[in-house]
């Protein structure tokens, strides 16, 4: 599964939350819009994407080695891949 997510990095606290419409006048991009990641990290060396990836792992129950950054290594918005997980599994683990 396929998700594209908008990071904020150093933030005040590792969060997910679902941004209900994007900001800039773009169409949601699902049911729910767009999901946003605040790191601590700062976005240097690759630190905020190892952030995300754990904080995701942690928060979803499934190993780091399942999710993969696909697009958007050194961007704010980010593609990311999910082994073995469907949209709906997605929704419930993150409610």
């Amino acid at each position: 599964m396929r998700i594209t997510i908008r990071v904020i990095p150093r933030s005040g606290k590792n969060a997910l939350e679902w941004e209900e419409d994007n900001e800039r006048g773009r169409e949601p991009t699902g049911q729910q819009g767009l999901l946003k990641a605040r790191l601590t990290a700062p976005p240097v060396d690759g630190a905020a994407n190892e952030a995300l990836v754990a904080l995701l792992a942690e928060r979803l129950h499934v190993p780091k080695r399942a999710i993969h950054i696909v697009r958007g290594a050194t961007s704010r918005l980010k593609t990311i891949e999910i082994d073995g997980m469907t949209v709906d599994e997605l929704h419930s683990r993150l409610q």
